[in-house]
């Protein structure tokens, strides 16, 4: 059995060890550019996703009501153990409102309601929960309440209502991450690993499997408003 912890604070380092090893670990199941291993690119994603949730972690120790709040799955009989975490966003200007920033559950412990679990104490919070998933997970998510609202890039936007929430979200910019030394560095040495022809099919590869993910999310949503299921 497992335990949910609702942290509106940085968690202790050995727990935070743990959700960033999950993030690396998970990256292919929780990032929106689900690469596999054997592109050449996803040595640098895993690093910039992992570097992203450090700083919401590290977000957490402010006085800003919107910034991340965090729940954990942790083991009943080990406390010390994470089985799972759900990182999401509250809204800014809107109380009832959040968006999930990212979920995972250890691959051991899945299909034992931790992410239901997790999921119903975040809508129990914010009634009006938000997300964005992959179209291959939406029917996970319609099961657990939610509906899909539209498509968004390689993204279905899905949520606890039929329309989007205004609130404003103190969402991590990307860009200086993917803009510093520690990236151009990775980057170098992939460059130098792997050749400047195999780095550019890695990129043309990315661009393909983001098409294909736009298309699919399309699709769906196209499917579910023939449906009429989305309003």
């Amino acid at each position: 059995m497992f335990t949910l912890v609702h942290l509106d604070t940085p968690p202790p380092e050995s727990l935070k060890s743990q959700i960033l090893q999950m993030v690396v670990d998970y990256f292919s199941d929780i990032s929106p550019v689900s690469l596999t291993p054997s592109n050449p690119l996803y040595q640098l994603y895993q690093y910039v996703i992992g570097y992203e949730m450090h700083l919401y972690l590290q977000a957490m120790d402010s006085a800003v009501d919107s910034s991340a709040r965090l729940i954990l799955a942790l083991d009943n009989q080990d406390p010390s153990l994470v089985l799972g975490f759900a990182l999401y966003l509250p809204a800014k200007d809107d109380p009832d409102a959040c968006t999930l920033v990212y979920m995972a559950v250890q691959a051991d412990q899945r299909r034992r309601g931790i992410a239901r679990a997790m999921l119903q104490q975040m809508v129990a919070r914010h009634p009006h929960a938000e997300l964005a998933c992959v179209a291959g997970k939406v029917a996970t998510f319609e099961a657990m309440g939610f509906q899909v609202l539209t498509a968004h890039g390689p993204q279905v936007l899905m949520s606890t209502r039929d329309y989007s929430s205004d609130g404003m979200l103190a969402v991590q910019d990307l860009a200086p991450i993917f803009q510093s030394k520690e990236v151009r560095q990775i980057h170098a040495y992939l460059l130098k690993q792997h050749g400047k022809k195999a780095m550019s099919e890695a990129e043309k590869q990315r661009d393909r499997l983001l098409d294909q993910m736009t298309q699919r999310a399309l699709a769906l949503v196209h499917e579910r408003r023939a449906s009429g299921s989305v309003h």
